[in-house]
């Protein structure tokens, strides 16, 4: 909930609550925010239950539904890589060319090259 706030945020927000609310009125301040968020839990629970209880069997199949696979990073992310293997991995060869490998569960081809010979060139992949 808090990823962008950090520690120092927190804390000058507290001593800045302290000076404006005074430490009389912070602990009934703080009490009554709890109230609030419970009694907004709650009435979302309640209703989610009777959104449950309305839809019925029609919409059933929504309840097991991951949002979170519909993130627009996370959706790309799969989509642009679902037929990709392992990404290549760059390893220092032995004779100071760097060679390109698949970081794969078995075999560890690696592939170098003199410094004299072209790199490869697809025509298509232009």
């Amino acid at each position: 909930m808090f990823d962008s706030i950090g520690w120092g945020e927190i804390i000058v927000l507290a001593l800045a609550a302290l000076f404006i609310f005074g430490p009389e009125r912070l602990p009934d301040l703080a009490k009554d925010a709890a109230a609030g968020l419970k009694k907004a839990r709650s009435a979302i629970t309640g209703m989610r239950a009777q959104m449950d209880e309305s839809l019925g069997e029609d919409l059933a199949h929504l309840r097991d539904l991951d949002l979170r696979q519909y993130h627009p990073k996370t959706f790309i992310r799969n989509q642009l890589l679902a037929d990709d293997d392992a990404p290549p991995v760059r390893r220092g060869g032995t004779n100071g060319s760097v060679g390109l490998t698949k970081a794969s569960s078995g075999a560890t081809a690696v592939r170098s090259r003199d410094a004299g010979t072209p790199p490869p060139f697809d025509p298509d992949a232009t």
